[in-house]
């Protein structure tokens, strides 16, 4: 029984070029993604899952602009543009992705009161998505993971896969990032710091 599984997070159309909160060269990450898929047994899938008027975006929140920060009850977060909003274009996944294979979508971010850049836990740090329980109960004792993006939801994910006791490594070929404000020199030493393998 293989005890490792691909973790692919959030390969949509709001991440990719066009989308409402685009990363650059998003969607180069496809073709990458789609031979480790070819690779793996397990596959799981993230899929951020907004309802509309969620509370990270910055359309919430009168006078405020995409990537202002505010004080939530959690703690600091980034306003967004409008994206990933449940049931949109901007949602989907990739059509590129070949992702019939996976066993598992994780949906998250779907609770308007907090956001969620983790496959693991909501950004309170406390509300968790079942991940956990899922890949202990199969057995899976190692990740690798691949996605959009590098410096938000692939790095948090990662982060908690350790913390969790899983081993993670990431395929930085496989991924992109938003780097706002520094953020992925600074999110790639908080991995490496971890024991988060960077391949």
């Amino acid at each position: 029984m293989s005890r490792e599984a691909l973790l692919v997070i959030d390969v949509q159309y709001d991440f990719c070029p066009g989308g409402a909160l685009a990363v650059a060269d998003g969607d180069a990450v496809v073709p990458v993604i789609n031979g480790l898929i070819g690779r793996f047994d397990h596959v799981i899938l993230t899929q951020d899952w907004h309802p509309a008027g969620h509370s990270s975006f910055a359309s919430s929140h009168p006078g405020r602009q995409p990537f202002d920060t505010v004080a939530m009850a959690y703690g600091e977060q980034t306003l967004w543009p409008d994206h990933c909003v449940q049931g949109t274009r901007g949602a989907a996944f990739h059509d590129g992705l070949e992702w019939t294979k996976a066993e598992l979508v994780i949906r998250k971010g779907f609770r308007p009161e907090v956001d969620s850049y983790s496959a693991f836990f909501e950004n309170d740090h406390e509300t968790p998505t079942g991940l956990a329980g899922y890949l202990r109960e199969r057995g899976i004792g190692r990740l690798t993971l691949a996605g959009l993006a590098t410096d938000f939801c692939v790095a948090y994910s990662a982060l908690d896969a350790v913390r969790a006791g899983f081993a993670a490594t990431v395929v930085m070929e496989g991924c992109r990032a938003i780097d706002l404000g520094g953020s992925l020199a600074a999110m790639t030493a908080r991995m490496e710091e971890a024991g988060v393998t960077l391949a």
